[in-house]
């Protein structure tokens, strides 16, 4: 049984993941969390042992100096908790942050969800991110999904039909489904020709599709000006290659005509009653999301044994696709997690010899998985890694592609 201390009651608390790596192109995911953690001022009342799901060598510790002392800084999983809403509604959120883990993920997802069950989480939402053919001079497309037909019927989520490789978004998304926690994973489709942190674009995509799940106004802070900042970036850059800009447009043209539908329906009722909700400081129409049921009793340490989400696959550097809209997901690995005292981790203090002081940050494997969701599908690996056609499914897992 996890004893917690110093962490109040909870009100409508709902879990709020993301883990860099292979389910984070571009970092979206993690950066949304962590912006949460900084606008709502987050106190960390836990850390997962680095030594039980990471592998040094992998993900590398960080030697730094502090007054002359030499500390270490591990690769781990933090949980923090925020006081979200204000007025009447106040909602509490419990953060997860870290980095996709090495080893052990079944233990790693029973750990989380122990968390969950002591602190009374009414909802688990996994955020990731995955490349995909998506133009940068469009909206971001974001993809909610669910493994629970009847979350998905309430909450307006596709249901997960993915079958592939998956990542720990994937895997803790079906870990909470075994479990009996109401599950959604969030995933943002990053331009594959645009792929290296950071993308606040796709963060401020993340965020917005948040806001209206679990019906609490997220302060953005200067991530809006930081989005347009990093738009017109990326347009100078293009710019300056009449390739990419041919290739930008044909996207766009693809993009123009797959949105054309919706582009007077219900797309633009949502994104007005967004701006009334800004204008007026008014909750989303999520509310509470009570209604999606609490948490089985008698979980912690049961294992799960289906492993049916997420999944990867890398696009071909190719021009805007023919497939269907239910099958656009994935993209290739964005990059591996980079550690630093910033992000989530678990720090030793101390006199330390100087081996292996040279190795700084995660090292990290790929990004993303991109499991449950119809996530854009990919194109060309900027990194230079070979690509080969994705499509997605359930529940997007990241920046490497089909989401599980």
């Amino acid at each position: 049984m996890i004893e917690l201390e110093g962490v109040p009651e909870l009100i409508d608390p709902v879990m709020i993941c993301a883990f860099e790596g292979w389910n984070d192109a571009g970092d979206a995911a993690s950066t949304a969390v962590g912006h949460l953690d900084r606008e709502w001022k987050g106190e960390v009342f836990a850390a997962l042992d680095a030594e039980d799901y990471y592998d040094f060598q992998v993900n590398r510790p960080t030697v730094w100096l502090d007054g002359g002392v030499r500390k270490i800084t591990w690769p781990t999983t933090r949980l923090s908790v925020v006081r979200a809403g204000t007025g009447d509604k106040p909602r509490d959120l419990v953060l997860v942050r870290g980095i996709e883990p090495s080893m052990r993920w079944r233990s790693f997802c029973n750990e989380i969800l122990g968390f969950a069950h002591e602190l009374g989480v009414e909802m688990v939402v996994v955020l990731g991110a995955l490349l995909g053919d998506t133009p940068h001079t469009r909206p971001v497309p974001v993809s909610g999904v669910t493994s629970d037909p009847d979350l998905a019927r309430s909450l307006d989520l596709e249901e997960t039909r993915y079958e592939g490789p998956t990542g720990i978004v994937g895997i803790l998304q079906e870990a909470c489904t075994h479990a009996g926690v109401p599950a959604v994973s969030l995933w943002a489709a990053v331009p594959h020709y645009v792929s290296q942190p950071p993308n606040p674009k796709a963060t401020l995509a993340l965020l917005n599709r948040l806001e209206d799940l679990i019906g609490i106004r997220i302060p953005l802070g200067e991530l809006s000006e930081d989005a347009r900042a990093w738009q017109l970036g990326v347009d100078q850059l293009a710019a300056e290659d009449s390739e990419v800009a041919e290739y930008v447009q044909s996207l766009e043209e693809a993009r123009d005509t797959a949105d054309l539908p919706e582009a007077s329906g219900e797309a633009i009722a949502r994104e007005f009653e967004r701006y009334l909700r800004r204008r007026d400081g008014q909750p989303g129409p999520g509310g509470h999301a009570t209604e999606t049921g609490g948490v089985a009793d008698g979980r912690d340490g049961a294992p799960y044994l289906r492993d049916s989400t997420g999944g990867r696959t890398r696009p071909p550097k190719a021009s805007a696709r023919d497939e269907s809209s239910e099958e656009t997901g994935g993209a290739a690995p964005a990059g591996g997690a980079a550690d630093s005292a910033d992000r989530a981790e678990d720090t030793d203090s101390g006199p330390t010899g100087d081996s292996g002081s040279g190795d700084s940050g995660a090292e990290g494997s790929g990004a993303g998985d991109s499991g449950d969701s119809a996530g854009s599908t990919g194109g060309a690996d900027p990194t230079g890694s070979a690509d080969s056609t994705g499509s997605s499914g359930e529940g997007g897992e990241g920046a490497g592609g089909g989401k599980g």
